[in-house]
Formats: C-alpha cells, sequence, structure tokens
C-alpha cells in the first residue's frame, strides 16, 4: 500500500527548535517525528511511501539515507523551489500513485493512536472520493458532516464564515475537527488538473463535496496530539511514553 507523509512545513509555531531544522526532524521520545509517522506506516502495512520536504530539506534527504529508507521503498518530492500546500503537494506526487489504488496522506506533527489499516478499509467499503479521519475536539474551525459523515461543509466559529457561503441550519449538522489524516481515491487527481498549482486540500474537498462523496472517519478511543507547538513538546513524550 503506499501513502504520503507531509513533511515540507516551515514549522514557524515551532521556532526557534525549527531555525536550523525541519519540523519533521524535531525529536520525541528519541526519535523524529517522521521516524514515528513511517514506523506507524510500516506497520500497518503501508510499504511505499513519498515524502515531501522544502524547509531544510537535504537534511530530512540524508535523514532518509542514513535510515536505508527504513528498508522500504521511500521517495521524496522535492518542493524546495514553491512549497505547494497540501493540496498541491499531493498533485505533485501523483507519479507516484500509479497503481489506481487509494493512498493515505499523513501529518508528520499528528500522533494518534488510530488503526490505520480498519480507516483504510472502511475507505474502500465506503467508495469515497476522500475518507477524513476526525474527532470531536474544540476549535473554533470545523467540518461539517451530515448523519452519514457526507462532508457538507465547513464553519469558522470565531468570524462566523461559511462554506459554502449560503449554507443555511448549521446547527442540523455534526460539527468534527480534522485530524491530519486521510486516505484518498486516485480520482482526485483528474478533478485537480485545472488548478492553481498551489491549493490546500480542504478548499478542494469543500468545492467538491456537493458533487462527491467525502466522508469523516471518527475512530473509536481514539487519542491524538498535534505536535506543533513548543508548549506540546513535553506532552508528546508524555503520550509516546505514558508509563514514564
Amino acid at each position: 500500500m503506499k501513502a504520503m507523509i507531509f513533511a515540507a512545513g516551515l514549522g514557524t509555531r515551532l521556532k526557534p527548535v525549527t531555525d536550523n531544522l525541519p519540523k519533521a526532524l524535531v525529536p520525541i521520545a528519541g526519535k523524529p517525528l517522521l521516524e514515528h509517522v513511517i514506523l506507524k506506516l510500516k506497520s500497518a502495512g503501508f510499504d511505499e511511501i513519498i515524502v515531501n520536504v522544502h524547509h531544510f530539506p537535504d537534511q530530512l534527504i540524508d535523514f532518509l539515507k542514513a535510515n536505508n529508507n527504513f528498508s522500504i521503498r521511500i521517495e521524496v518530492s522535492d518542493e524546495r523551489n514553491l512549497l505547494l500546500d497540501t493540496g498541491g503537494g499531493i498533485r505533485k506526487a501523483a507519479w507516484f500513485f500509479d497503481d489506481e489504488k487509494p493512498f493515505l496522506v499523513h501529518n508528520v506533527d499528528i500522533l494518534s493512536n488510530v488503526d490505520l489499516k480498519v480507516l483504510y478499509h472502511q475507505h474502500l467499503r465506503t467508495n469515497s472520493l476522500a475518507t477524513l479521519v476526525v474527532s470531536k475536539r474544540d476549535t473554533f474551525r470545523y467540518l461539517l458532516f451530515d448523519d452519514n459523515l457526507r462532508l457538507s461543509g465547513w464553519i469558522n466559529e470565531k468570524t462566523g464564515e461559511t462554506k459554502p457561503i449560503n449554507l443555511k441550519k448549521i446547527e442540523l449538522y455534526n460539527k468534527l475537527a480534522f485530524a491530519g489524516i486521510q486516505v484518498l481515491s486516485p480520482k482526485v487527481f483528474d478533478l485537480m488538473k485545472n488548478l492553481e498549482p498551489k491549493f490546500p486540500i480542504m478548499d478542494f474537498y469543500l468545492s467538491n463535496a456537493a458533487s462527491q462523496t467525502i466522508t469523516g472517519f471518527v475512530p473509536d478511543n481514539y487519542n491524538m496530539l498535534d505536535v506543533g507547538k513548543l508548549d506540546i513538546l513535553d506532552e508528546a513524550e508524555r503520550f509516546l511514553t505514558p508509563n514514564s
């Protein structure tokens, strides 16, 4: 099975740690974030992975070489000339996903207990354009799902902005937060063909939600951590070594 790891981010919220280090190589419990995600994917049966790079790309490339690509196929999607955002990054890596099978995309800064095999097989059962791991957690930007967990819209509760802009009866929808893990059908590439080089994947989903089935996946007993800020690093250590 194939997967992509988003590792190209600037990691601005982790400064000054990321002044000389890509976010993906920030160590947690003795291993870089990238290694934690690679090993999680590998243990779930994903044996072909592409990693996008932008911030200190050579450090990431050297890290993968030094670890012999963790004895699986790992390719690099080089975005050092232009950071393409999440949607553009996926489209740039389209050449890698040439087997016409669904593929998983995982943010490098997400630690979780989600069973990636269960997620992948749920996607196969629903035949959705995409399946997004979502959860009930406090935020102010929510994806809106109907009772069948089909994506219907988005809301920023701070500003009142919605997508689509004419979305009504917000109270009828399930408000869930995206968790940075998703499975995509290769059909996405046909729908992306005429878009600008740089675009966010969530805007792509929202613009296609009316005509395509995009579903949410709420894991059982879900526990996750977004390692995006300095004050989360100690919590991340405890997340990965709960008995320490």
